[in-house]
């Protein structure tokens, strides 16, 4: 029997276990990424870990969240970022470069590599056959020390593609389609591998919008095949001797199939607000829009700008509405100056910003009150926007461009011809916003701003937890509500000040309630944690106090992050438990010290009234010592943490 492509990757890295499902593998990994937002304490942590450099084949520092520098905090982090990846070999990509993962994309990522990244949206990569994964900054910390990545062997989702999308049909209708299907939840312990006839059809952007996106699906990643269209776009790149031809044997087999006929797909839209609330266009045409944003990671290529310059010229976007586009790369905004698109943009009214994330993650444009915001991002979580209450719809730039034209949501197909966009056979190369590691790393002095506070560490697992519940939550609780990102920003690298973020649009009070009670429990519904890799999600709650998280279940990332700052995640045996517990009630877990294994089942006593849970952890021994001896950094400084 065959191998199919992520059988294939993961063989080629696998250092630690077998490609068993469900068993814990350990993988090597070739690339890093990380962003300014996560970038700071993921490289206080390798800083920790006393190695002189990274052992990685490439690592990239880039920085494209805090770009709006409203204090010095963003901008000192900026400086001790440039001052760390210059002293331990990592490349540094300079504010205004552009977004990572386009910038990634373009100039770095290679098929058939391994890369770990402190973003969720990491598998941008698997548009060019990289086996691209999303991980906590701890995690990609210990890549750079030359540490596998562990992982439980997920199953792996064949999604085959047939067909060929029709005129104002896009890649973004391609995901929201799967999103559709198999919802926010549908991914969790899976990769997504696309095949078939229709992959040749698609372009390396529209495939690596596709596998951004899957970031929502609760996916691990999700990967295209190296062909004759990944080679094109590395030779436009000047990287063609990075190109190998990397697909399944011909008798490959999936855990699961899913068949799409790109021929069949209609626009489509993802309703306020989860990406998976997906509508046609059709059944929304009309509704009011007062503003799109065209941008993000998932959709700034070259080709989506230029789709909505064509579609613009000569035209004005409706008085009603306010259109913002934000170019993914400077390789894209310097492509859109030179041929005289930008100016068409500008004319017809678009307000264009830096090549950032900006209001993909909360960092300015946030839409009036009540009004409808269509975006072409990924993600459309209550308040994410900075506005609460927000109606954020998610579509392609072909939608975007209707409504902007329009005022209301348009089928982009009653506007007449596609116009003709054309991926160039050359793309504008210039990587001097790339900085290369010093050649004397002895030589740089490293600049720590005030804000840079120290590193807080968990201490080794008592016998006993005890403690209230802090917060009582329903399913799909998502790492923003747990941790907001918009002007808290700035103090992702300090824990103290950002402590009083944590679920800050949830409730307010539990920052202060978890000091006063010297910490306690959360109990989640479904899929806890899902979105964003950040870890300060379970970092910051840790420097809190917080002890445990029973839930449902959780997402893939937010787990992992859990376990790595000594936070046990534990999963109802019985779902129904969860609805006899409340906030305020006084829980308890006693014997860890010998009850804490593999495969066995731990009891939670609800002192309050006298009940107990049954909860299982489902992690592995490595998981278990990392538990026990307060967390990764811990584990690592023993040198057992591997």
């Amino acid at each position: 029997m065959g191998q199919n492509l992520v059988q294939r990757i993961l063989s080629e890295h696998l250092v630690e276990g077998s490609l068993t499902p469900g068993e814990e593998i350990g993988i090597r990994i070739d690339q890093t990424l990380t962003q300014d937002a996560t970038g700071t304490m993921a490289y206080l942590q390798f800083e920790a870990m006393g190695l002189p450099r990274v052992k990685t084949k490439l690592s990239v520092s880039y920085v494209d969240h805090n770009m709006l520098q409203t204090g010095f905090e963003n901008a000192d982090d900026h400086r001790y970022l440039q001052g760390v990846a210059a002293k331990y070999g990592i490349h540094f990509s300079r504010p205004g470069n552009g977004i990572c993962h386009q910038v990634h994309l373009e100039r770095f990522a290679a098929p058939g590599a391994t890369q770990l990244g402190s973003d969720s949206h990491t598998p941008t990569a698997g548009g060019i056959g990289a086996l691209a994964i999303g991980a906590g900054g701890l995690d990609v910390a210990c890549a750079m020390a030359g540490q596998p990545f562990f992982l439980n062997t997920p199953k792996v989702v064949g999604i085959k593609l047939s067909g060929q999308l029709q005129p104002w049909v896009a890649a973004k209708d391609v995901i929201l389609e799967v999103l559709r299907r198999l919802t926010v939840k549908g991914g969790v312990g899976k990769i997504m591998e696309y095949c078939g006839e229709g992959v040749g059809t698609l372009s390396v952007p529209e495939r690596a919008t596709i596998t951004n996106m899957g970031a929502e699906l609760g996916a691990t990643t999700s990967v295209f095949p190296s062909d004759a269209a990944t080679q094109a776009f590395l030779k436009a790149q000047g990287r063609e001797d990075a190109y190998r031809e990397l697909g399944p044997d011909a008798d490959a087999t999936y855990d699961e199939v899913v068949e799409i006929n790109l021929s069949e797909l209609e626009p489509l839209l993802a309703c306020p607000s989860s990406p998976d609330a997906v509508k046609t266009v059709t059944e929304l045409a009309g509704t009011p829009v007062a503003q799109v944003c065209v941008g993000s990671c998932t959709n700034s290529s070259f080709l989506d700008l230029m789709l909505v310059a064509n579609a613009l010229a000569g035209k004005s976007v409706h008085p009603g509405v306010s259109l913002t586009l934000s170019p993914g790369s400077k390789q894209v905004f310097t492509m859109i100056g030179r041929n005289g698109a930008l100016a068409d943009l500008i004319a017809a009214g678009v307000r264009v910003l830096e090549s950032g994330c900006g209001p993909c993650i909360g960092q300015g444009q946030s839409p009036p009150s009540g009004a409808v915001s269509l975006r072409t991002f990924n993600r459309n979580f209550p308040g994410r926007s900075g506005t609460e209450g927000d109606k954020v719809y998610l579509c392609s730039p072909e939608v975007a461009v209707a409504a902007a034209l329009t005022g209301v949501v348009t089928d982009p197909r009653t506007l007449g011809d596609k116009p003709p966009v054309e991926m160039p056979e050359r793309f504008s190369i210039d990587d001097n916003m790339v900085l290369a590691p010093a050649a004397d790393p002895a030589s740089v002095e490293i600049v720590r701003g005030p804000n840079i506070a120290p590193l807080p560490l968990a201490e080794v697992l008592p016998d006993q937890l005890s403690g209230p519940v802090l917060l009582k939550l329903e399913d799909n609780i998502t790492t923003d509500h747990i941790m907001p990102a918009g002007t808290w920003l700035k103090y992702r690298s300090n824990v103290p000040a950002y402590s009083q973020a944590v679920f800050y649009g949830v409730d307010s009070t539990f920052p202060q309630r978890a000091k006063d009670a010297s910490g306690g429990f959360v109990v989640g519904g479904g899929n806890y944690g899902q979105g964003s890799s950040r870890e300060h999600a379970a970092l910051v709650p840790m420097y809190l106090g917080l002890k445990a998280v029973l839930a449902k279940s959780f997402a893939r990332i937010h787990k992992a992050n859990l376990v790595n700052f000594r936070i046990l995640p534990l999963t109802f045996e019985d779902p129904a438990d969860y609805d006899t517990i409340d906030q305020g009630d006084q829980l308890e877990l006693t014997g860890l010290t010998t009850a804490l294994a593999p495969d066995q089942p731990l009891a939670v006593r609800n002192v309050t009234k006298d009940l107990t849970y049954q909860v299982t952890h489902g992690l592995t021994d490595r998981q278990l010592d990392v538990i026990r001896k307060g967390g990764l950094l811990n584990a690592i400084k023993q040198g057992q943490g591997d």
